[in-house]
């Protein structure tokens, strides 16, 4: 059984790198008929909030991906207890005082020694005695995790072989001195007691992963398979680090106006050979996911197109998938009227005004004449989708009026702009009484 996990801390909002990350680890979860987990991690009580915990859940949920199962590491602590228990009874654990700033100096020294900056595991050889003392001065101890120092190695799911040595490496903190465990122990445990087979992440968790297979072993669980995505790098290849907060779903969704699906149609795509494509739903994206299509480089990431997606997506979608999200009263016939015209929906509104409200008159210059023919020739009874045409045919007869100088008076006249959506579509939508008012308004009030 496929079961795999998203498991966010609550310290702050999502942004593209985390929605890539549980995006595709719900695909993958759907493509073989598994479970998704949602868990938060939020056993950093100093950062983490039940304020970011909800706007974490309203993102995957305006995603679409919802879960299977929900958890919280701050419900589970007496099963950690149990976990780290374990670990001191097999040995695994040892208890150590030294404050950050020791380290760092040891840290430089080894450096400047040529040494590597890895602990030195002087811990291990304080006495009894040596304990007491310094639990006496110091108090409670951290505690880190005896690695065995060897080669871990795995088949990646998307980096293919792959191998960590753990004798690089410092032994972990796992407990800190107040009692807490630690993310690299508290993740494992869940892993285990959820039995998640497949961890996928960013391959800024390589390393992390040598170190967690080792703590899978010692607690008798089953090692899961992993994979780690390539991390996300903005157009000209930089980092993303530091536009994160601009790049966040709640500011791509409330302030940039994009599609939930052109989020997930992009970020499906990015670091495979595939091309970008507008998406109708989740699950032509599930057809169509294979994890073996994502590479080992960067994957660059470009607002500008996400934005361009995003309106391609939108102009796709029908009227049942917006209507809750359109003005009053706005029908399907609107809707198809104007959507390819949209680049974001609350452009919408604006196209509502045009055809059920009041616009600004524009001036006309040299369309005069267009415009006084016009209400006299405008076709009897309800407008229809032919009227357009079969109007300015009648004005362009008696007016001498063609192209340019034919259309443009008569669509700035109706809608107060020099483009938009066809006008054989709004013009039924205006309707015949605000058609002849809105000729009659030209340079005064304006018409509703």
């Amino acid at each position: 059984m496929v079961a795999v996990r998203f498991a966010p801390s609550p310290t702050g909002r999502l942004h593209v790198g985390n929605a890539r990350i549980a995006l595709v680890n719900w695909l993958f979860a759907r493509k073989n008929g598994g479970s998704f987990l949602f868990r938060l991690d939020d056993t950093d009580t100093e950062r983490s909030t039940e304020e970011f915990a909800r706007a974490i859940e309203d993102d995957l949920r305006w995603l679409g991906l919802y879960w299977d199962a929900f958890a919280r590491e701050s419900d589970r602590y007496a099963r950690y207890d149990e976990a780290i228990a374990q670990l001191k009874a097999a040995g695994r654990l040892y208890p150590a005082w030294e404050t950050a700033e020791e380290l760092e100096l040891r840290r430089k020294l080894q450096i400047a020694r040529h040494r590597p900056p890895v602990y030195d595991r002087a811990a291990c050889e304080l006495t009894e005695a040596d304990k007491a003392r310094l639990t006496a001065e110091r108090g409670a101890p951290h505690w880190r995790f005896r690695l065995d120092g060897r080669r871990v190695a795995w088949t990646d799911l998307v980096k293919g072989e792959t191998a960590v040595d753990t004798a690089s490496l410092s032994d972990p903190v796992l407990i800190r001195a107040d009692g807490r465990p630690l993310y690299t122990l508290t993740s494992v445990v869940d892993d285990i007691d959820f039995a998640i087979s497949h961890v996928i992440r960013g391959e800024d968790h390589v390393t992390n992963t040598g170190v967690q297979i080792e703590l899978f072993e010692a607690l008798g669980g089953t090692v899961p398979g992993f994979g780690h995505l390539s991390l996300l790098v903005d157009a000209a290849g930089a980092g993303l680090s530091k536009r994160l907060g601009a790049l966040s779903l709640r500011s791509l969704r409330e302030e940039e106006g994009v599609e939930a699906m052109a989020v997930n149609a992009l970020l499906a795509r990015l670091g495979t050979a595939d091309p970008v494509e507008p998406a109708a739903d989740l699950a032509s994206l599930v057809a169509g996911f294979d994890l073996g299509r994502f590479g080992r480089a960067p994957a660059r990431f470009d607002p500008a197109e996400l934005q361009a997606l995003s309106a391609r997506v939108l102009q796709l979608m029908p009227f049942e998938t917006v209507r809750g999200r359109l003005p009053p009263g706005a029908d399907d016939r609107f809707w198809l009227a104007v959507r390819g015209n949209l680049a974001r929906l609350d452009e919408a509104a604006a196209w509502w005004d045009v055809v059920a409200g009041k616009i600004d008159p524009v001036a006309v210059e040299d369309g005069a004449g267009v415009l006084a023919a016009a209400a006299g020739l405008l076709p009897a009874g309800p407008l229809t989708g032919d009227s357009w045409g079969a109007w300015t045919k009648a004005i362009g007869a008696a007016t001498g009026a063609r192209g340019k100088a034919l259309f443009l008076p008569l669509r700035l006249a109706l809608t107060g702009r020099g483009h938009g959506p066809e006008m054989k579509e709004l013009l039924p939508l205006i309707g015949r009484d605000k058609v002849l008012h809105r000729l009659q308004c030209q340079g005064g009030q304006p018409a509703d």
